[in-house]
């Protein structure tokens, strides 16, 4: 029994390399995997690694049996092309396996500012700004957190981009990251923590 959303006369043109029901595939999936691939290996390779994908998925598709949902496989394709392109450009950073174990020594600090579903207690008492969204219309506060994204590893920006920005589950974040739901939980607070910093400083001196 096939695990996925598709119509079954669908899959059985995708399998077949309908190139009618494949441009419907492409016009379906493409943002959401513009999305992953930009988390994992950024701007400069989102696009690039979004076709590559394609070409893989297309190749791929007449041997696809339905084991998992399609929207997981095809998740899982663009994820591991993603993580090629950083391997080759030598930027990939693997979290260790007991990171979900060494929480950072700042998480205190994080569970004072936010509920466990993420969302603030209070708002920063050093933003001056009525909210974090005005703050967000800043071009300079948009600069210092757009580069601020790039310094942190693949898989913090991943886990971040796809929760806070995308507003993913979390059960899919995993999924399609590969990754156990304690370790997308320290990378979210760490990347979560490393931006208030910015933030912070930012209402503060006016810099990055």
């Amino acid at each position: 029994m096939l695990q996925n959303d598709e119509n079954a006369e669908d899959l059985i043109a995708l399998r077949a390399g309908d190139h009618e029901a494949f441009s419907a595939l492409v016009k379906r999936y493409h943002r959401r995997m513009l999305v992953i691939a930009r988390a994992i290996a950024g701007d400069v390779w989102a696009e690039e690694v979004t076709q590559e994908a394609w070409v893989s998925i297309f190749r791929a598709l007449p041997a696809f049996e339905g084991r998992s949902s399609l929207q997981t496989w095809i998740f899982t394709i663009v994820k591991n092309e993603a993580r090629t392109r950083l391997s080759k450009e030598s930027r990939f950073v693997q979290l260790d396996a007991s990171a979900a174990d060494q929480l950072p020594d700042s998480l205190g600090l994080l569970q004072e500012r936010f509920r466990e579903d993420g969302r603030w207690r209070d708002a920063p008492a050093a933003w001056h700004i009525d909210s974090p969204s005005s703050l967000l219309e800043e071009e300079q506060l948009r600069h210092c957190i757009h580069h601020t994204l790039t310094l942190l590893s693949a898989d913090q920006r991943a886990v971040f981009t796809l929760r806070d920005l995308q507003q993913m589950e979390m059960e899919d974040i995993c999924n399609i990251l590969d990754l156990s739901h304690s370790n997308v939980r320290v990378l979210l607070h760490r990347a979560r923590l490393t931006l208030m910093q910015v933030i912070d400083r930012y209402q503060e001196t006016g810099t990055c």
